[in-house]
């Protein structure tokens, strides 16, 4: 290979590398595991629980976890900041949390209709799962206190939001893989997700439903299988009606806008050079 085919080789590969706005290191990756493992706990600690545990018979549970979260989700995202999220980083943050907070009210409450989510799975895919899950988790904190929905349910959405583009982020072929293999990909992750984030999030209020008809209510202490078959009639009866819905327009969003908005979210990334080395020379 002559040095102009190697020059030519190296300058494809640079254009074709996807930047990342964050590159996480051991500290975030520890602590998203850590927020990942403690989250599972607090979303499914009525199926987790054993039965001769006092955590199973409960009412204290949701309201310990609601008050843990909160701290835990700002540490993991001070962890991740502080291993990378320089200024641009930070403005292009601002940016697409406020788009995504802008976006979930226009269809919230009309039969599970959020627009937000298609862009929170193309912004995750494109700018990494470092920067997915803090975007994702501040983006539903910024909505929260724009609509009002400030409640024991947030950290759970924020949570449940920050795993939602934190995913996208981690989809294969992320430096190679273009065109309509793409979006068909992020269209079905964004359905799944879609539906996967109602179906967590049925798993925070469950338990507070005690009043409801006992076939689809959590009961304490019974055993792991009666309560997932109430579990899912509870998903069944309740919110597969909004979460079909929000599925169906996170993959039309998708495949219709998404080509503009990944051309637009790969070239604000090239501008922003997030991976550019710092130089410092004498004046």
């Amino acid at each position: 290979m002559t040095d102009h085919q190697a020059g030519v080789t190296e300058r494809h590969e640079r254009a074709t590398r996807q930047a990342r706005a964050i590159r996480l290191g051991r500290r975030s990756v520890i602590a998203l595991a850590l927020i990942t493992l403690i989250g599972v706990a607090a979303f499914g600690w009525p199926l987790l629980a054993d039965s001769a545990s006092g955590l199973a018979h409960s009412q204290d549970a949701p309201w310990l976890f609601a008050a843990l979260l909160p701290l835990l989700l700002a540490v993991v995202m001070a962890t991740i900041a502080d291993t990378g999220l320089d200024a641009k980083a930070v403005a292009m943050l601002g940016v697409l949390a406020a788009a995504g907070a802008a976006l979930r009210p226009l269809g919230a409450g009309t039969a599970g209709i959020e627009p937000m989510f298609f862009l929170m799975v193309l912004s995750g895919r494109v700018l990494g799962p470092g920067f997915g899950f803090v975007l994702g988790a501040l983006s539903m904190f910024a909505s929260a206190l724009l609509t009002g929905g400030v409640g024991p349910w947030m950290p759970f959405q924020m949570l449940a939001m920050g795993w939602v583009t934190m995913g996208a982020g981690l989809l294969p072929g992320a430096d190679r893989l273009r065109g309509r293999r793409e979006l068909v990909m992020l269209a079905g992750y964004g359905a799944v997700a879609s539906v996967a984030y109602g179906t967590v999030m049925n798993l925070q209020g469950w338990p507070y439903i005690g009043a409801l008809a006992s076939g689809v209510s959590f009961v304490p202490g019974d055993p792991l299988p009666e309560n997932l078959s109430r579990f899912l009639a509870y998903c069944l009866a309740t919110s597969l009606g909004w979460d079909l819905p929000r599925a169906l327009v996170t993959v039309i969003a998708s495949l219709t806008l998404g080509p503009a908005v990944l051309k637009a979210l790969r070239r604000a990334t090239r501008r922003a050079a997030f991976e550019a080395p710092v130089t410092f020379e004498d004046a």
